[in-house]
């Protein structure tokens, strides 16, 4: 994993071995032990009560005994029950792609099963495999048509993600097969931490960025979407639930390795990183 997490305002959740835990003073501290609520070991309950999370991140900054949990690190939300995405959700990505402006999000679903850890090694499925960073939605107290002015209410925190992609799969019918392409094995990398909403000094414009190979390939900010989250929070919500631990990855800004011919090859090493977030790291085979 690469990259350093600082602690911020907001509170910094992950899983570890297989329990939610903040990740406060670069110590991982067990959620359920905190609290001593046995129900917040799960990262989709703990998500569903952020109010709960807030205060035990405060928490630790009042206590020396905390309990501190080893294990893998795995994804923030290591097993959402819905993962929804948005495409040409980017001013600069539509140009570079030479398309016209969407009048409405292009919404596709990336499998569950895709999410995997930073760190991992994930198998290219083919030689046209390219990558996407994009700021991700960490739904909590979810619910049904959310209007936009209170869709951050709706929302338990950020993180960064990739949208890895094959574009052989992607794009070789009509209609595409967004669905299918971006959801081989790994494809769907997560930072190890979900960063609370008051970490950051603007939510709706919040930088991202990513290399190859240690080469900067994207860099953008969400002030540039299409979109914008609580548009996005409002117009799934029109259609689906939001269920606590639901990820919503937003778009990606220009960059990608198909506007320039480029793939991921074996040993290609991608980082990314989004303020407040940090950085993470992912390999490939």
């Amino acid at each position: 994993m690469s990259g350093e997490f600082r602690t911020a305002v907001g509170f910094r959740l992950g899983c570890v071995g297989g329990r939610a835990a903040l990740n406060h003073g670069g110590r991982w501290v067990d959620l359920a032990e905190l609290t001593g609520d046995a129900g917040l070991v799960d990262v989709n309950v703990a998500l569903s009560r952020v109010d709960t999370v807030r205060r035990a991140w405060l928490e630790c900054d009042r206590r020396d005994d905390l309990p501190v949990v080893t294990g893998a690190v795995s994804a923030c939300v290591p097993e959402p029950r819905q993962v929804f995405a948005v495409g040409l959700n980017y001013r600069e990505h539509a140009v570079e792609a030479g398309l016209p402006a969407p009048v409405a999000p292009m919404v596709f679903t990336k499998f569950p099963s895709c999410i995997t850890a930073p760190g991992s090694t994930v198998r290219l499925s083919g030689p046209k495999v390219d990558w996407e960073v994009e700021l991700v939605v960490v739904i909590g107290a979810g619910g049904r048509d959310l209007k936009p002015a209170d869709a951050w209410d709706a929302v338990a925190a950020l993180t960064v993600g990739q949208d890895v992609s094959d574009r052989e799969v992607q794009l070789r019918d009509t209609p595409p097969q967004f669905s299918l392409g971006k959801s081989f094995a790994g494809y769907g990398p997560l930072a190890p931490v979900a960063v609370g909403l008051d970490a950051f000094a603007d939510v709706d414009d919040v930088g991202l960025w990513c290399s190859v190979d240690g080469e900067l390939r994207q860099q953008g900010r969400t002030g540039d979407l299409f979109f914008s989250v609580p548009e996005l929070v409002a117009s799934l919500s029109a259609v689906c639930e939001l269920l606590p631990g639901d990820l919503i990855f937003t778009g990606t800004p220009a960059g990608v390795g198909a506007a320039s011919g480029q793939y991921l090859t074996s040993g290609s090493v991608l980082v990314s990183g989004a303020d407040e977030i940090g950085e993470f790291e992912i390999g490939f085979a």
